[in-house]
């Protein structure tokens, strides 16, 4: 074990972990943090997307060490404005069913309009390849992010 300081959602926090613990780990069970979940322990399904210096991650694949003077950015921080239009849009876009993977496509959909506000569909779906949700809702994803970004959102649900 060691003390290593994270920087996660502004603020500075200092913790006692191996240094291989991975990242995921530390931000549920040492921070209390619970909004990334937990899905495959492997990196394939995204649902423990975190923003690591602004870059979308698996916190599941990520050991603590490597995050230690880097800025972590949970679900539970994602303020910026593009992040509130996003969580707007998937209420309006009634996207969520059971929920579980929302807070990976988030932070992955928050990356995407940070880099590029005005995506494309092929840009859109290229961005969202990791994340996978069991339920399906890629196509209301899809026009939540389009309407974050401000384009004209086709009614056909």
């Amino acid at each position: 074990m060691s003390a290593l300081t994270l920087t996660i959602n502004g603020r500075r926090h200092t913790i006692d972990a191996a240094p291989d613990t991975p990242l995921l780990w530390v931000i549920r069970d040492s921070l209390n943090l619970t909004g990334t979940k937990f899905g495959c322990g492997m990196a394939f399904c995204g649902a423990c997307t975190v923003h690591l210096d602004g870059t979308p991650v698996r916190s599941c694949s990520v050991p603590v060490s490597a995050a230690a003077s880097r800025h972590v950015t949970t679900i539970e921080g994602l303020s910026t404005t593009a992040g509130k239009r996003l969580q707007q849009a998937w209420i309006d876009e009634e996207v969520p069913q059971c929920g579980y993977c929302q807070s990976g496509q988030l932070m992955s959909a928050a990356a995407l309009l940070t880099k590029n506000p005005k995506p494309t569909d092929a840009d859109i779906d290229a961005a969202m390849s990791g994340n996978i949700c069991r339920c399906g809702t890629y196509q209301r994803i899809r026009r939540a992010i389009h309407r974050a970004a401000g384009a004209e959102v086709s009614d056909e649900r």
